[in-house]
């Protein structure tokens, strides 16, 4: 949703108020995830999408619908072999996508604000709609049907904010079950990039093309000016300990270690790996990375903190120029961040 507020600000400014169809569930192979969204109009404006376009024209009358009688909808796309085309989607997935007469408040909200939110909602049974607002600082607002566990819903909605990855879920209710769909909402991830070096230039423009807010920091002047990298979001003069204060790492944070100069990286590298940062991860050679290790179990890091530091850094890729490097870094990070192997893509968004 939340690449669909420009769409939602200018339909609204238009006096064309959307509704809204989300993906809540996908099995085998579909163009997009779970989280998907579509905005549409009554009158046929469309925005977004829930599948690679195979589908859209008929999620958007679905929308219409809602619109008109104004309650929501679980809808299923399902295909066999023999229907995929008829139905529209040729990929051979099947997904269930919800449909709502309106953008609610607290999916705006959600979307608007800086993350780390989880929208439960009732998709299908006993109050289809209601819905549970869970937050990485463990407070909650809204409510659910009677019948439905809230606790049970919260710790459902705090494994799926861990994750980073909408689902849904089904618990038990008054008179059977509930689908409950946990909408998602990350905090944005941030690229902490010590080491303004030509790998570090390299990476911020990809960094920034899938979503990340990038910091880059080093203690020496002359590597962080402005024609260097300007399309960072910030540039930190300082050692690691100050830059890092400054910066702040938290579960959203992603560290990239690339001075080369042993007196930043090794600091950095212990403030890093006992921070909460997601991703810590060291330029150098392999002996390089064992010498270090060796110092750092020496200075009383432990086998579970050292186990964090991705060294030598990136995915091999093949390449050794400067965008290549910075393009296997970013690999291994987005590995790291979403649970892959990084071996070979077997199907895109499939479920067995």
């Amino acid at each position: 949703m939340r690449d669909l507020l420009s769409d939602f600000d200018r339909l609204m400014a238009a006096g064309a108020t959307p509704g809204r169809a989300v993906v809540t569930s996908v099995w085998g192979s579909a163009p997009r995830p779970e989280g998907a969204c579509l905005l549409a109009t009554a009158d046929g404006q469309l925005a977004g999408s829930v599948s690679g376009g195979c589908v859209e024209a008929a999620t958007a009358t679905e929308v219409a619908e809602a619109i008109r009688r104004g309650t929501p909808k679980l809808i299923t796309f399902g295909v066999s072999d023999e229907t995929a085309w008829e139905v529209g989607l040729s990929c051979g997935g099947t997904i269930k996508v919800f449909v709502e007469p309106s953008v609610r408040r607290e999916i705006l909200e959600a979307a608007r604000g800086p993350g780390g939110v989880v929208v439960a909602t009732v998709v299908e049974g006993e109050g289809a709609g209601s819905a549970l607002v869970v937050r990485d600082d463990g407070s909650e607002s809204g409510s659910l049907p009677p019948g439905i566990d809230r606790a049970a819903v919260g710790d459902a909605a705090r494994r799926a904010l861990a994750a980073a990855a909408s689902r849904t879920t089904e618990l038990p209710a008054a008179g059977g079950t509930a689908k409950i769909f946990l909408e998602v909402f990350p905090r944005r991830p941030t690229l902490v990039i010590f080491g303004g070096v030509h790998i570090a230039a390299a990476l911020v423009p990809l960094a920034k093309a899938l979503g990340y807010r990038t910091v880059v920091a080093d203690g020496r002047e002359a590597f962080l000016s402005r024609d260097r990298f300007p399309e960072a979001d910030e540039l930190v003069l300082g050692w690691p300990e100050e830059a890092f204060a400054r910066v702040g790492i938290d579960s959203a944070t992603y560290v990239c270690l690339l001075s080369h100069d042993p007196k930043f990286d090794e600091p950095a590298m212990e403030i890093a790996l006992r921070s909460k940062a997601a991703y810590v991860g060291a330029i150098g050679s392999r002996k390089t990375q064992a010498t270090r290790r060796a110092r750092l179990r020496a200075a009383g890091f432990t086998d579970a903190e050292l186990s964090r530091l991705r060294g030598p850094i990136g995915l091999d890729l093949g390449g050794r120029q400067p965008v290549e490097t910075a393009l296997a870094i970013l690999a291994e990070i987005t590995a790291a961040r979403y649970g892959g192997s990084g071996g070979p893509l077997t199907a895109v968004n499939s479920k067995q």
